[in-house]
């Protein structure tokens, strides 16, 4: 279906193209991306992009116009005008990512902008570079905006929720298009450095406006860029410089401690290296890492433990919904030999009293997910105990988010959720909206039998029942607050479901009993 055409201005014209190639140098100049002695060889670079030979001189306001407005009326001018043959999401990526490709420096420039501010200090670096992602159009903050996020009190603190909306829907036009594609080892996997600058295609995003920090960690060459989803302030991924799978041992540690060392205002932490535990890419090596203190990391410790051969590191069991270890100290190796050893212990731990098996024959379950963080002159490492066994009840996993759960929470338990954000899918915008008519008339006995007729709405008519019998006045002023509320309770539930070692005073016992064999 083709577009709307666009109309700008009193003249009743459509996209005026030379006027918007002015509004993003303007845009670019504003942001820092280009100075004035870029223009022309901007501009030039732009009309070469849209297949121009020229523009006109326009008059415009000199200020900073909205960026992706202006990419919106580019990208339609080049579809009405043949530049692209197709509008669907992707195509408008790809297509936009190359106008943006046009306005940022080239790799060297902006690491050597990096290492000078680094010079004055860590944090002035990460902000220049953070502020690039955004500005450049890389993170499109347009879309991270659309997230819904709010914090639910729970018994472990203020848990963060977000529904994710910015990722963008799949194209079935470009679905059915990737089908016919020739394959493509290049890049990779979606981490690996030879994304940086990448034009992408329909199975793959553009990068042209990505940029990659190089980082040095235990004498290896590791990269620093920020996810263009920022789930969380300053959310930035650390990658290997190879595409190598991850695995979680004493290397992955003292990277962690090189990392927060270089990087003292950041954590940063790795997914487990196993199946349904990780939550993320597992063939490339990376950590995620940022700027936010989750509840997690704002936990204290429940009970302190003394570990032979450890002096001067504190040992200790969280207090938080997962099973978290906390070792703290000021001597990074010795703190990396513990969590090691730790890791180690644990890889081959087994107590049946609490559904807990290292291996299925050959097949290993226990996995760590680690966390690093500076508190001061001491460095932090969480270490989160981690299970991927199945069973028939619990064919998805026996520390995973239950059946009863899944309404709102199915997918893998990985680094991010286990801190306390939950990353909740994009269909529970539409679904909690039109849950909510169905609470606020509950007062209609029959009301519910609706739902069965409601293939979307199907799975959370228990739980909406249940709200009701807990909530005496459901009303259009206090409905949005109780689904909130009761969103973040059942994250909280899905944590405590994820956890090797439950909460209660049998699981204590249990995680105690492990902690005192090491």
């Amino acid at each position: 279906m083709a577009p709307k055409i666009i109309l700008l201005g009193d003249d009743n014209m459509a996209v005026n193209i030379s006027t918007e190639v002015e509004k993003i140098l303007c845009y670019a100049k504003h942001k820092k991306l280009i100075t004035s002695e870029d223009l022309i060889y901007t501009k030039n670079r732009l009309l070469e992009t849209l297949s121009l030979d020229e523009i006109k001189d326009e008059n415009i306001e000199d200020k900073e116009y909205e960026v992706q407005q202006v990419l919106d009326n580019i990208t339609l001018w080049a579809y009405e005008n043949k530049r692209i043959d197709d509008y669907g999401i992707i195509a408008r990526d790809l297509f936009d990512t190359k106008i943006m490709a046009c306005l940022i420096g080239r790799p060297s420039e902006i690491i050597k902008e990096f290492k000078r501010l680094y010079n004055e200090s860590p944090r002035s670096a990460t902000d220049y570079f953070y502020n690039l992602s955004i500005n450049s159009n890389y993170i499109r903050l347009a879309r991270v905006k659309k997230d819904l996020k709010w914090k639910v009190a729970t018994s472990y603190g203020d848990i963060d929720i977000t529904i994710n909306l910015s990722k963008p829907e799949k194209d079935p036009k470009a679905i059915a298009r990737a089908i016919n594609l020739k394959s493509s080892g290049y890049p990779k996997c979606l981490l690996c450095k030879e994304n940086e600058g990448y034009a992408g295609r329909i199975n793959h995003p553009a990068r042209g406006n990505h940029r990659l920090i190089p980082v040095t960690l235990d004498k290896e060459n590791w990269f620093l860029q920020y996810s263009p989803y920022v789930y969380y302030n300053e959310h930035c991924i650390v990658l290997n410089g190879e595409h190598v799978p991850m695995k979680i041992c004493l290397g992955t540690f003292k990277r962690l401690l090189d990392f927060v060392q270089q990087y003292p205002h950041y954590f940063v932490g790795s997914n487990a290296d196993l199946p349904i535990v990780g939550g993320s890419i597992l063939s490339h090596d990376h950590f995620q890492g940022g700027n936010y203190e989750f509840a997690m990391a704002k936990a204290p410790v429940e009970e302190e433990f003394k570990v032979k051969g450890y002096a001067g590191i504190t040992l200790g069991r969280v207090k938080w919904s997962m099973s978290v270890i906390r070792i703290k100290g000021k001597d990074k190796g010795a703190l990396a030999k513990l969590a090691d050893y730790i890791l180690k212990a644990w890889k081959n731990y087994s107590d049946e009293s609490v559904s807990i098996s290292a291996f299925t024959g050959d097949v290993a379950h226990n996995a760590i997910t680690p966390i690093a963080r500076r508190r001061g002159d001491n460095y932090e490492i969480d270490l989160v105990l981690r299970n991927n066994r199945t069973s028939t009840q619990f064919p998805d996993g026996i520390f995973h988010p239950h059946i009863e759960l899944h309404h709102i929470k199915k997918e893998n338990i990985g680094l991010i959720e286990v801190m306390g954000l939950a990353v909740l899918p994009s269909r529970l915008k539409t679904e909690i909206k039109e849950l909510s008519y169905y609470l606020v008339n509950n007062k209609n006995k029959d009301i519910f039998k609706e739902l069965d007729k409601k293939d979307d709405l199907l799975k959370h008519k228990e739980w909406a029942i249940e709200l009701t019998q807990k909530y005496s006045d459901i009303n259009e002023k206090n409905v949005d607050d109780i689904l909130k509320k009761e969103i973040g309770i059942i994250f909280s539930e899905v944590l405590e479901q994820a956890g090797v070692f439950k909460t209660d005073d049998k699981g204590k016992q249990a995680f105690n009993k492990f902690i005192v064999s090491l």
